[in-house]
């Protein structure tokens, strides 16, 4: 199945849905994200956290064939910033994640500057919207 295509969007929804029954009725976790194959747990006592993950791993193998990636099984805590699809999700606010801006900074055309303006729109990035703008202006006054 092709990565970033619709279908791939729609079936990951479709067949982690069985997850998404898991933590919400077996579990009994209320504050849980996911958005296809992403997803966040969040609860204030970090062991509880911790002892949910035996318990994934378990479901996510016997049950639906996949396994959580080990480099991505992160705790920390909210005001540090969680870093979910491309942004830095803080209490009050998001930002845009450093990696991304970076790539960002480098790749900017007229052509795709409306793309990454309407990813500015979903975090506090007006500063970075002044740079792109600027930065584009200046390529097209030295075409």
């Amino acid at each position: 199945m092709p990565i970033g295509n619709l279908t791939s969007q729609l079936f990951a929804n479709i067949y982690l849905d069985e997850l998404d029954q898991f933590v919400k009725h077996e579990l009994l976790e209320t504050h849980y994200l996911r958005y296809t194959d992403d997803f966040i747990l969040l609860h204030q006592d970090p062991a509880h956290l911790r002892s949910l993950i035996p318990r994934l791993e378990q479901f996510l193998t016997e049950r639906l064939r996949l396994a959580l990636h080990p480099r991505k099984v992160i705790l920390r805590k909210l005001r540090r910033g969680i870093d979910f699809l491309g942004y830095v999700v803080l209490p009050h606010h998001r930002v845009l994640r450093t990696r991304t801006k970076r790539r960002m900074l480098r790749r900017v055309t007229r052509d795709n500057l409306p793309s990454y303006l309407g990813l500015l729109q979903h975090c506090h990035g007006y500063q970075l919207t002044q740079v792109l703008n600027a930065q584009v202006a200046v390529d097209q006054a030295s075409d």
